[in-house]
């Protein structure tokens, strides 16, 4: 069991983003969308939510209510540093 699913988050959902996401354009937009991301953002839920709503829109991908909160959770607890590389290698692990 891949770990994200600890929290909820349907392998179904990730292998259609993983899949989106291998679209040079479609990558594009979520790095513009979110390449500004700070620590202090991931940890304000808010923002996060916000984050998740530019990311699935720069994929195509709707998501529930339910979904969102999940995400949102995940993330939070995650307490993710996008500037320390070892975060990152631990987040690619997740989602390998």
């Amino acid at each position: 069991m891949p770990a994200y699913e600890k929290y909820g988050i349907s392998e179904e959902l990730v292998e259609r983003v993983k899949a989106k996401l291998k679209e040079p354009a479609a990558k594009e937009r979520v790095k513009t969308a979110l390449g500004h991301v700070t620590k202090a953002d991931l940890q304000d839920r808010a923002k996060v939510r916000r984050l998740i709503g530019l990311g699935s829109k720069a994929v195509g991908e709707t998501l529930s209510e339910r979904q969102t909160e999940t995400l949102i959770r995940f993330v939070l607890e995650q307490r993710i540093d996008p500037k320390n590389p070892l975060h990152l290698i631990k987040l690619w692990n997740l989602f390998r």
